[in-house]
């Protein structure tokens, strides 16, 4: 098999490990395959944009997401350096509403991360930059723009210590606690 899925402690939040080739050349691997990634998922994904961030070590985006009728689901992956990345449960009516998962994303793991509509995401900069792609299944429109607070008490993420405090955009340091955040449903 050439791709690997594994559930996280939220069952939707799915981290993808493609097969990659390695030899004193140095590796190949498919990152994307829609047959193969539906196939394995159970998921029918058309991905519509790409996005590629570079941040520099506590740096921290987000936790981000899109309401309908532009929820977005997305792919994620690090293709230089390190990150922490966290999906938190945005939908009220789902039994795991507030609750996160994180995993380490980097070059050398080459894993990714699925993060389906109804979660927010965010990540924090574990090495000195990191290149950060996204593939999203819907544009983005910032109309449908939420966002949740990444230190709010209620959801807990337990970020790693990057040895100072996170760098934050405006509209991050802003966002609103998860009892006051928008959400699905």
């Amino acid at each position: 098999m050439l791709l690997t899925v594994t559930p996280t402690a939220l069952p939707e939040v799915l981290v993808v490990e493609p097969k990659v080739f390695g030899d004193a050349r140095g590796f190949f691997t498919e990152s994307w395959n829609e047959a193969r990634f539906n196939e394995t998922t159970g998921n029918s994904l058309r991905f519509v944009q790409d996005n590629h961030s570079r941040s520099s070590r506590g740096v921290l985006r987000g936790l981000h997401f899109q309401l309908p009728p532009h929820a977005q689901g997305k792919l994620v992956r690090c293709v230089a350096g390190a990150v922490f990345d966290v999906a938190v449960d945005m939908r009220r009516s789902s039994p795991r509403f507030g609750r996160w998962a994180g995993v380490e994303l980097s070059a050398e793991n080459q894993r990714q991360l699925w993060i389906p509509p109804g979660f927010a995401h965010g990540f924090l900069v574990l090495s000195e930059t990191a290149d950060f792609l996204y593939k999203t299944t819907d544009y983005y429109a910032p109309q449908a723009e939420g966002a949740v607070r990444w230190d709010d008490p209620t959801i807990g993420i337990e970020w790693p210590d990057v040895g100072k405090a996170p760098q934050l955009a405006d509209k991050d340091a802003k966002a609103p606690e998860l009892a006051l955040a928008l959400s699905f449903d």
